[in-house]
């Protein structure tokens, strides 16, 4: 059993930044593929960024060149840098790990609004 627990999130300013962490439990993180997915109000849950266990990163393309997904083997720990961002990216952020099975984090919100 996986358990993620995601911090960070918050009320921002159009153009501002936030850092998402999601900590996961177990003693094989490193072994993990890791995602950050998100859900707007009335839209399906959508993919933002992954990052598999060697550190190949994958981005949708509404946050390419803005967001950066990053990952801390040592403090099990992966990280989303959300850099310039948009009313367009308010949304719950949901933590995935993929590890013989999908576990996912209780979402963290982020509200970009003046």
């Amino acid at each position: 059993q996986v358990q993620l627990v995601e911090s960070g999130g918050g009320l921002v300013q159009p153009g501002g930044s936030l850092r998402l962490s999601c900590l996961a439990s177990g003693r094989s993180f490193r072994l993990y593929y890791m995602g950050w997915h998100r859900q707007a109000p009335g839209k399906q849950r959508e993919l933002v960024a992954t990052i598999s266990s060697s550190g190949i990163t994958n981005y949708a393309d509404s946050v390419k060149g803005r967001f950066t997904i990053s990952r801390d083997n040592a403090k099990n720990t992966v990280y989303l840098q959300m850099d310039s961002l948009k009313p367009e990216d308010t949304a719950v952020y949901y933590c995935k790990a993929s590890h013989l099975r999908d576990y996912w984090g209780q979402g963290t919100q982020v509200t970009v609004s003046p």
